[in-house]
């Protein structure tokens, strides 16, 4: 189970690095424009994702920023943006590498941002997880389509499976701020 586990989290990371790649390349206007999605742009829908991924890393690992409102911007710049969401799939793979069967079997008590008190086995969070970034991946991706007309890079497990590659997001936001 541990393998299954650590290739979704590694597929994560070559996604939202595919993602950021098309996402980085719009303008500025279209990128922040409202085109009538859950969290209005593709800044919305990025950030609601790094918001997610922070509150389950803190719950997981009792270390990180938790945000409290699913809607915060915590990075106004994409660029910023970008870098912590490396950072962060960074840190879901390494949480990942870390689980044997035993400790995914485990649970895990947590309370949500309302308040509410739960106690779940982590792989059923990190299926949650992981579940979660696809949703609102495809939420972004339908973003793209809207915005560019054009078909966005696709995003299929297959894909990074038959080893089609990702850019590295540290590199991509240092070439977007040049």
């Amino acid at each position: 189970m541990s393998a299954m586990f650590a290739q979704l989290a590694r597929y994560n990371r070559w996604a939202n690095a595919r993602l950021y790649e098309a996402a980085l390349a719009l303008d500025e206007g279209i990128y922040r424009g409202d085109v009538g999605a859950f969290f209005k742009s593709m800044h919305g829908t990025l950030n609601h994702l790094l918001v997610t991924d922070r509150i389950w890393l803190t719950r997981l690992t009792g270390e990180g920023q938790s945000p409290n409102r699913l809607d915060t911007i915590l990075y106004d710049d994409r660029r910023t943006l970008c870098l912590a969401r490396a950072d962060d799939d960074d840190r879901i793979v390494q949480l990942v590498d870390e689980l044997d069967d035993a400790a995914l079997e485990g649970l895990l008590a947590y309370t949500t941002t309302s308040g509410k008190c739960f106690e779940q086995r982590r792989r059923e969070i990190l299926t949650h997880l992981f579940n979660h970034q696809t949703h609102h991946r495809g939420q972004a991706h339908m973003i793209l389509s809207i915005c560019t007309g054009r078909e966005p890079p696709a995003l299929d497990l297959l894909l990074m499976q038959r080893g089609i590659t990702a850019p590295d997001l540290r590199s991509l936001a240092a070439v977007s701020a040049a």
